[in-house]
């Protein structure tokens, strides 16, 4: 930064003056500056879109599989049965009762002050056999011991009165093949048994000579129907009938979900399009587009999405499943109309839901394909621009510097001049009044 002498000798305010000529100097650089602010805006407008148009394009991918719409649910006519859907469940019913719920096994000691042996064998329903030596004969390390001892047991030290303990026992699982035996060579621990390890039991089509009973470890039995899981909480001889039908409110979501989606890309698309009127500070009046309005790639893309979700399927409009292109170029979703094209052709309501849904996944994956897509390629193209701009800021900001220092330059050699010049002046002045002096004298 060159020496500056603020108006010393030409009594200018040559700070604020090089100031004003920079504000000159810096108007194609303030016009780029606002050029690459512009262009930021649309990337991350752009970016958002992308994101939007991909995530439907994975959903959309996601519906076009006809299975994908095969959607069940599961009811029950018991409390005391609950019926869950799994993959691969189909329509169907069956009739049961609960005969059994399943249980582990827990037994407990006599009174015991400390543990007779210097180890346990735990033995387990198979005839496995682990034995377990505590640190000490205390009952607490007798606990500690058994639970880290992986015998598939657990057990616990338990007050009944007076400082007396006893400790007990218990599967780490439920059903039959839980089951265990805790060695007592002498009967000093005196183990009694308080629940038997058993399994759950329900009869299938019970009083009949079908009659067939079924056993799980669990309270769950799996596979009851296919792709379905019924869960027993309770002993009952009323039967209880699972029955599993198409679940048309999930399908019928699953369609109306599709729609949002389409609608929420093309939402975008319209409100960053739109051409905005207003009027400026001196009332004259002013038009601004948004940052995707004239765009020809943003229209391409909002063509694609539309026409793939609102086209025919087999000479037959979408209207007719509840999907409407209405007056605003977005979509309605008619639920009560989709509802009564699943009563009367559900296979082929699907299969046209399946094949919208894969065509706006194409459209949409070509928008938005990390490598090819018309978005992408639009992004990558506006970052290039940008690089472009950051670099002639950057020349600019070097020039400047050289421009201002020149000025200062400038303006301190003529406050130095002018100082010379008055300093001059002040001499010859002088001079010339001795002159005049000394004539006066003479």
């Amino acid at each position: 930064m060159g020496l500056s002498i603020d108006g010393l000798s030409s009594g200018l305010d040559t700070t604020s003056l090089i100031n004003s000529l920079m504000t000159i100097e810096a108007a194609p650089q303030s016009l780029i500056k606002s050029k690459a602010a512009a262009v930021q805006s649309r990337i991350s407008a752009l970016q958002g879109l992308n994101s939007a148009v991909a995530d439907l394009a994975t959903k959309a991918a996601k519906l076009a599989d006809p299975k994908s719409l095969e959607l069940y649910s599961a009811t029950s006519t018991a409390s005391n049965v609950k019926a869950s859907i799994g993959a691969g469940a189909k329509p169907g019913a069956v009739d049961f009762t609960v005969t059994q719920l399943a249980q582990s096994q827990v037994s407990v000691t006599k009174n015991l002050a400390a543990w007779p042996y210097t180890t346990m064998t735990v033995t387990d329903n198979g005839g496995k056999a682990v034995t377990i030596t505590p640190l000490t004969s205390s009952l607490d390390d007798v606990v500690a011991a058994v639970n880290l001892s992986g015998a598939g047991i657990v057990a616990s030290k338990v007050s009944v009165g007076g400082g007396e303990f006893r400790l007990q026992f218990a599967s780490a699982k439920s059903g039959e093949a839980a089951s265990f035996s805790v060695s007592d060579p002498d009967g000093t621990v005196g183990l009694m048994p308080v629940q038997t390890a058993q399994d759950a039991k329900i009869k299938l089509w019970a009083g009949s000579a079908a009659e067939v009973t079924m056993s799980s470890s669990t309270n769950t039995f799996s596979e009851i129907l296919p792709g379905v899981s019924a869960t027993v909480s309770e002993v009952s001889a009323t039967p209880a009938r699972v029955t599993v039908s198409r679940d048309n409110a999930q399908i019928s979501k699953a369609a109306s979900d599709l729609v949002s989606s389409v609608n929420g890309v093309l939402a975008q698309i319209s409100t960053k399009s739109t051409v905005v009127s207003s009027t400026d500070a001196s009332g004259a009046p002013v038009t601004s587009g948004g940052v995707f309005t004239g765009d020809s790639t943003i229209r391409t893309v909002n063509a694609a999405v539309l026409s793939a979700a609102s086209q025919p399927v087999d000479g037959k409009s979408p209207s007719d499943l509840g999907i409407v292109l209405n007056k605003t170029g977005s979509l309605d979703f008619d639920a009560t109309k989709f509802g009564d094209a699943m009563a009367k052709d559900p296979v082929g309501t699907m299969a046209a839901v399946a094949t919208i849904a894969g065509r706006v996944a194409d459209a949409a994956k070509q928008a938005s394909d990390p490598t090819t897509g018309l978005l992408t390629t639009k992004i990558k193209g506006q970052q290039s621009a940008a690089k472009d701009y950051t670099d002639q800021i950057a020349s600019w900001d070097d020039r400047l510097v050289t421009r201002r220092a020149t000025l200062q330059q400038t303006y301190t050699a003529l406050e130095v001049a002018l100082s010379g010049m008055k300093a001059q002046s002040a001499w010859l002045s002088s001079q010339l009044a001795g002159l005049s002096s000394g004539s006066s004298s003479s």
